[in-house]
């Protein structure tokens, strides 16, 4: 049985500082927290370290649990 998947977590006024090939590096309140591209959503507003990345990141609901933002 495979397992259920939940909705993906939108975390509102979020930057991205720095992004590397696997992750991006996003200060996300008053903590910088590095989010592995894998867990980031194709409809994510955050996805690089661009000066547009700012915005709402969307990411799995697994990711947003392990790093505690959930």
């Amino acid at each position: 049985m495979a397992r259920e998947e939940k909705e993906p977590v939108r975390i509102n006024d979020v930057i991205c500082i720095r992004a590397t090939d696997k992750a991006l590096l996003c200060v996300i309140g008053d903590d910088e927290h590095w989010i592995p591209l894998s867990q980031v959503h194709d409809d994510s507003e955050v996805y690089n370290d661009t000066s547009a990345s700012e915005g709402t990141l969307t990411i799995t609901a697994w990711i947003a649990e392990q790093k505690k933002l959930v």
